[in-house]
């Protein structure tokens, strides 16, 4: 088994099961050396909870960068998630852009940004004019379908078709994705998956629509979905086995009400072991 070094670059929510505290272990039970780069550290994330703290650690990040460049640290590849301004985007896309990054390394961008249609607190059109920029130069990524639609300029659908989802799929690949992963698909009520396009397959993997709405599924979905990309499943069985292990973890927490604020992962990481072997 191949031995990669794999950067992830988000915040960390301290409590919340989400960005970083998510990507570390389950990057890590793939196999895989897994860095980090926070982009900033709240005591929880901002979805529910009240009164949450919050320390930007943007001014870091060049310090950090200069440290691992002096110490001749390189990466097989780069992950990443929330970033929380239009001035940490463009630091990461130096990052990328450095001596930290080889030849071959793998680029996956989560492009963070919004949800149900809406982008989320704090950020506005130029944050989004300014992500296209990091996504369309990544070798993946991974927008929910409200991002994928903020990203090509198409109008947010709760129900949408396969033409649609194709149609935006190859905008996206025409502006410079070269392979696209689309979450949050829904062709039907009833039904929700995820889309994958390589600019010549395509493929839909759908799930039944759980009625309960979790913060932190779609960092689950995307470091499982590296995770298996980085032990050499290919990206529609990586999908695949990622969809499948978010979804358990969601009907894992389904009885425990009292466990509103995340997903109970954690139980089910040796069955993602299990997958990727």
């Amino acid at each position: 088994m191949s031995y990669k070094r794999i950067l992830t670059i988000q915040d960390v929510s301290c409590v919340g099961q989400c960005s970083l505290t998510v990507a570390l272990p389950i990057l890590s039970a793939s196999g895989n050396e897994t860095c980090i780069l926070p982009s900033a550290v709240l005591s929880t994330h901002t979805g529910g909870f009240n009164g949450w703290t919050f320390r930007d650690l943007t001014d870091d990040f060049l310090k950090i960068k200069e440290h691992w460049i002096k110490e001749n640290i390189d990466f097989d590849a780069f992950y990443t998630g929330y970033l929380g301004s239009v001035h940490q985007i463009d630091l990461v896309s130096s990052l990328i852009n450095s001596p930290l990054k080889k030849d071959d390394s793998l680029i996956v961008v989560d492009p963070a940004m919004g949800d149900y249609g809406k982008l989320y607190a704090g950020f506005d059109s130029v944050y989004v004019e300014r992500m296209k920029k990091l996504v369309f130069s990544a070798d993946i990524i991974i927008p929910n379908f409200t991002e994928a639609c903020m990203l090509t300029g198409n109008e947010y659908k709760e129900i949408h078709n396969e033409k649609d989802i194709s149609e935006i799929s190859s905008q996206l690949i025409s502006n410079g994705a070269k392979t696209v992963v689309i979450t949050g698909v829904s062709y039907e009520k009833g039904t929700l998956g995820v889309f994958i396009s390589d600019g010549k397959q395509e493929f839909y993997h759908p799930h039944e629509e759980l009625s309960r709405k979790c913060s932190g599924t779609g960092d689950i979905f995307a470091s499982a979905f590296v995770g298996a990309v980085l032990r050499g499943k290919d990206i529609f069985k990586a999908a695949v086995i990622a969809e499948d292990f978010t979804f358990s973890a969601i009907k894992n927490t389904l009885e425990n009400p009292a466990h509103w604020y995340g997903v109970k992962f954690e139980p089910l990481l040796g069955e993602y072991i299990k997958k990727l072997e």
